[in-house]
């Protein structure tokens, strides 16, 4: 049974008008778990209400577009499926072909993943992304450089933009969220928690970090931070039953943070992600 009224205010994802639910699940594919308990997982937080999945190739190596595939089949009208161009250097055409072949459908939008500098975006803006126009309804860009994600809402032809919101990201991130909420343009923000970084001994997905007893967030104050700057939707990881109640119960009780609040945590979170490796989504300023 899904808990929809559990996840409110749900709001249109910019022009797209898909009513989306303020959570949204990232890639929470595992090859070791095996495909019939990703696929349960994810089937878990769909049940819980969350009406928005993303994806991409890249994830485990086409394994999370499976597991999308077949987790959202049965509920294909009622869930926005994001996917991602991984390659800007091969041809558009036959990877998404290839991703529609592993999904078993088309998704609701495509978007071009990890944009890092202008002359990609300028590549992708001179032809590709309207090519998109006959492939899928939606389009878009994702970034880890807010400077890339200010040109791609300059630009006009973005109905996604997916990029960093959190605890530990960088300032102009939120500042540029009143821009692309004005310009109609749907933002899926990721980072949260960022990366696992700010919820344990991590130097993100999984990876160990080389030192113990390192100061951490909780997953309340992670989800309660990005909430309180109000992204369409926060994208989380949510890959097991643990993690997603938690994040659950953090969506239910929330009330926004005051800004003494938020600069407390912000303070706390750039103490809980030192010594624990690069922060790629969060590039120094010019």
């Amino acid at each position: 049974m899904a808990h929809e009224s559990r996840f409110r205010p749900r709001r249109p994802l910019g022009r797209t008008a898909f009513v989306a639910s303020p959570l949204g699940v990232g890639d929470l594919a595992d090859r070791a778990l095996g495909k019939e308990r990703c696929v349960s997982v994810l089937r878990r937080a769909l049940d819980h209400g969350l009406n928005v999945v993303d994806t991409a190739p890249s994830y485990e190596d086409g394994f999370s577009e499976e597991v999308v595939g077949e987790a959202v089949r049965d509920r294909r009208d009622r869930v926005f499926v994001i996917d991602k161009i991984d390659h800007l250097d091969r041809p558009l055409e036959p990877q998404l072909d290839e991703s529609e072949a592993r999904l078993g459908f088309a998704p609701d939008a495509f978007v071009f993943h990890g944009i890092s500098t202008r002359e990609q975006l300028s590549d992708v803006l001179s032809g590709p992304m309207e090519r998109l126009r006959d492939r899928v309804r939606y389009r878009g860009v994702s970034s880890h450089h807010p400077e890339i994600v200010a040109a791609a809402i300059d630009s006009g032809t973005c109905d996604l933009l997916m990029f960093a919101i959190g605890p530990f990201a960088d300032a102009r991130y939120a500042s540029l969220l009143a821009r692309a909420k004005a310009s109609g343009i749907g933002t899926v923000c990721f980072k949260t928690f960022g990366a696992g970084k700010l919820l344990g001994d991590s130097e993100g997905y999984g990876r160990p970090s080389s030192k113990q007893g390192l100061p951490r967030l909780t997953v309340d104050e992670c989800v309660r931070y990005t909430l309180t700057l109000d992204p369409d939707v926060a994208l989380l990881g949510l890959s097991d039953e643990e993690e997603q109640d938690a994040a659950f119960a953090a969506a239910a009780r929330f009330t926004a943070y005051s800004p003494e609040e938020l600069a407390d945590v912000r303070r706390r979170a750039a103490d809980a992600v030192r010594d624990k490796g690069k922060i790629w989504w969060d590039p120094p300023a010019p």
